[in-house]
């Protein structure tokens, strides 16, 4: 594998490259490498089901529920034993 340094990053730009890495669940190392690979293929990098899922219904916006009152109290469970 080779190695890459990139000199005279805009620190803006670094930053930013951080919040997308943690957004994403990976290293910044890890980040720009799938930035760089997606760039150079034209393949999307793969993300976990829950930002894959969050990035494409968040436009949607929430759903509000009206939720029933509770007919009787609650109780603890009844665990065998």
């Amino acid at each position: 594998m080779a190695a890459l340094s990139i000199r005279d990053l805009d620190d803006t730009v670094k930053e930013k490259l951080r919040i997308r890495a943690a957004r994403h669940g990976r290293s910044m190392e890890a980040e720009i490498r799938a930035i760089l690979t997606s760039a150079v293929t034209g393949e999307a990098p793969r993300a976990d089901l829950f930002s894959a899922l969050t990035e494409r219904f968040s436009g949607l916006g929430g759903l509000d529920l009206d939720l029933p009152a509770r007919a009787t109290p609650p109780r603890a469970a009844d665990l065998p034993g």
